[in-house]
């Protein structure tokens, strides 16, 4: 009866699946993207928000979009605030081009609407489908490096450089901690440990308390009440809307959004196995409305654009595959705004492991990439690279994409091109030229 209601609302099949293994892996996939609940507030703040309130909102919106995704879509992938877009949010839009928050989260409010519209429409899907079979490949090759940089990033392993842009960190408490974290989860992949990445996370929350990595404030309480929305709730700001800088910003966003969004449903789908022959991946549509009507809740609730997590993916490597996951998942969101003092204790070296072992399993689709034929070999290439170099999935997939058209072109392979991927490479350009 259970398992019936479970296949029938998150696609739970008792048959393929256990529950056990759906709830470790919700639990570490939320774990493993916590962080958003500390850095999304800090970052957005900075534009003049409340910082309590911006916390609210997180969690409750990423709770939604999860359950969104989860019930509508049925696969095992999370949904939060993007960390590309809050920075484009609060460091582009209002402190570079000047613009209130409350006109910024507008703009945002109206791109969440369209997006609503084009998904309805299959225009996203039909997008999707567009993306050649090797590209697709290197996307998801791309996606694993992607994420494991930013687990060495966080850990203070990778740092930057004046010279040399990115370098070898020192040795601190805290990227011996990530070090550490790595060779665990490591170790105990090796040693076939249901809920590895999960376990590993903690052991290295804990460990990180008598080295001081993990901060325990004075007085600290376990519980707390949710900050009100109030201060960020519907706060629009429409008076500056119609002219050309905010059409460029919507522009923008949509391009950053859906690309970002594409590729990572493209890479998470890889890794679940559950792409078929012919390259589609089942309930897109689905998982992309959710995403459409995440963001515009969002931006009602005072937070930035909701994208698809690329961390799903140590859910799905600790064996999700329902959205039995997500639904774990999003419901820790919910239970984070009672909790979220203990949440907040984990800090980011403490996910490192788990984020690298992601990168590793993810890398394994660099070997399904045609390389014989340097029309295909040379735009995997710069997606995968330029994914890390650039930090962006999006702008990986959009030079990728375009390096695609023209080497085709060039090379006499007219048949290659589909039109979606013509009208994409001048939108590409477009976008490149104005931004």
């Amino acid at each position: 009866m259970v398992n019936t209601m479970l296949q029938k609302l998150v696609g739970f099949d008792p048959k393929t699946m256990k529950v056990r293994t759906e709830i470790i892996a919700g639990l570490t996939t939320f774990l493993t993207m916590s962080y958003i609940l500390a850095v999304n507030p800090a970052v957005l703040s900075l534009t003049g928000m409340d910082k309590g309130a911006l916390f609210t909102s997180t969690a409750l919106v990423s709770a939604i979009a999860t359950l969104l995704l989860a019930f509508m879509a049925k696969l095992p992938f999370a949904q939060a605030p993007s960390m590309g877009l809050n920075a484009f949010f609060a460091f582009t839009l209002v402190q570079a081009m000047g613009y209130s928050w409350q006109e910024s989260l507008a703009a945002m409010f109206v791109e969440g609407i369209i997006f609503i519209i084009i998904t309805f429409f299959n225009i996203r899907e039909m997008i999707l489908d567009s993306i050649p079979v090797n590209l697709r490949h290197a996307i998801s090759a791309g996606i694993g490096m992607f994420i494991a940089f930013i687990g060495l990033k966080n850990a203070g392993i990778i740092t930057a450089s004046s010279g040399t842009f990115v370098t070898l960190g020192q040795f601190t408490s805290t990227s011996i901690l990530g070090m550490v974290g790595i060779l665990l989860s490591g170790i105990l992949l090796a040693k076939n440990v249901k809920g590895a990445l999960f376990y590993s996370i903690i052991i290295c929350t804990l460990i990180g308390i008598p080295i001081g990595v993990t901060k325990i404030p004075d007085g600290f309480l376990p519980i707390s009440l949710p900050h009100s929305m109030e201060p960020i709730l519907w706060k629009f700001d429409f008076s500056h809307f119609f002219s050309i800088n905010m059409i460029i910003v919507i522009f923008s966003l949509l391009i950053i959004n859906i690309f970002d969004t594409i590729g990572t449903l493209v890479g998470l789908a890889t890794k679940t196995g559950i792409i078929k022959e012919d390259g589609s991946i089942p309930r897109v549509k689905e998982a992309m409305m959710s995403d459409a009507i995440g963001t515009t809740i969002g931006a009602a609730c005072g937070c930035s654009t909701i994208t698809t997590y690329v961390e799903s993916a140590s859910g799905i490597t600790e064996g999700g595959r329902s959205g039995l996951t997500s639904a774990v998942t999003g419901g820790l969101f919910l239970l984070a705004l009672l909790f979220s003092p203990i949440f907040l204790l984990i800090p980011s070296a403490a996910t490192t492991g788990a984020l690298v072992l992601v990168g590793v399993f993810m890398i394994d689709s660099i070997t399904k990439i045609d390389m014989q034929d340097m029309t295909e070999a040379l735009p995997a290439f710069i997606t995968i690279i330029m994914m890390v170099l650039t930090y962006s999935i999006a702008d990986g997939i959009c030079l990728g994409m375009l390096c695609y058209v023209i080497i085709k072109l060039f090379s006499g392979k007219f048949k290659d091109i589909n039109l979606t991927m013509y009208i994409l490479a001048v939108l590409f350009i477009i976008k490149f030229i104005f931004s």
